[in-house]
């Protein structure tokens, strides 16, 4: 049986798709792998891999997850199993391809890999947020759902163009944003992350980083509606 870290918020959701994955249900492994992408390319990023290194390491890891889905003990952890694959394969390709070379020395791949261990919790952290900010999202009304996803687009989308798209306006795009932000940050799955957050604190007797909610508020304008 696998070992997996503890999830940092219990989701059912987590435990439903995992569960009707694993008789090949397609749309569920869509819907895992569309969550939790963003964690397995936040840790490529962290291991400074280039683009096609990552690719091949988010790969492999989804088909390590195809192999031993049935395995896994705890489906509600599955973020941590992703988490800790995605290191391990990481730490393989710096291996593999020698780009520990740097300003004239080399740097241990352990090294490497302790000081990523050191940011699991913040990358866990950001897997969770991303799962609560799709949740909320999916809450708003189809038309805010458009106006968030334009706001947010990539290349910009002029207010002007937005207008025009949505039939509403340009003064009216700003409040309505500000009350769709005002939305997602109140949503059941935002408020018990960062409750969650809160209480973990209070239990190691400090105050609130306030992570989940820098992360969230910075996700909600740079997330794409799914």
């Amino acid at each position: 049986m696998i070992a997996i870290a503890a999830p940092i918020r219990g989701d059912p959701s987590v435990t439903d798709l995992v569960t009707r994955a694993r008789t090949g249900e397609h749309q569920a492994w869509d819907a895992l792998v569309e969550r939790y992408s963003p964690l397995v390319w936040s840790i490529c990023r962290r291991h400074r891999l280039d683009r096609a290194d990552a690719k091949d390491v988010g790969q492999t890891v989804w088909l390590h997850l195809v192999e031993q889905l049935d395995k896994i003990r705890d489906p509600a952890a599955l973020p941590g199993w992703l988490a800790t694959t995605t290191r391990n394969e990481c730490t393989r390709a710096l291996r593999k391809a020698h780009k520990l070379q740097a300003a004239g020395h080399a740097q241990d791949v352990e090294d490497i890999a302790d000081q990523q261990g050191a940011v699991a919790e913040d990358e866990l952290l950001l897997a969770e947020c991303h799962v609560a900010l799709l949740e909320a999202l999916a809450d708003l009304p189809p038309r805010n759902q458009q106006l968030i996803d334009l706001l947010i687009a990539d290349p910009p989308v002029s207010y002007a163009e937005i207008s025009v798209k949505l039939g509403i306006p340009i003064g009216s795009i700003g409040p309505t944003r500000r009350r769709c932000l005002d939305k997602l940050r109140s949503h059941p799955a935002i408020a018990a992350l960062i409750n969650a957050e809160a209480g973990r604190a209070e239990a190691e007797g400090h105050e609130p980083s306030g992570r989940a909610v820098r992360m969230i508020s910075k996700k909600s304008m740079h997330a794409r509606v799914a």
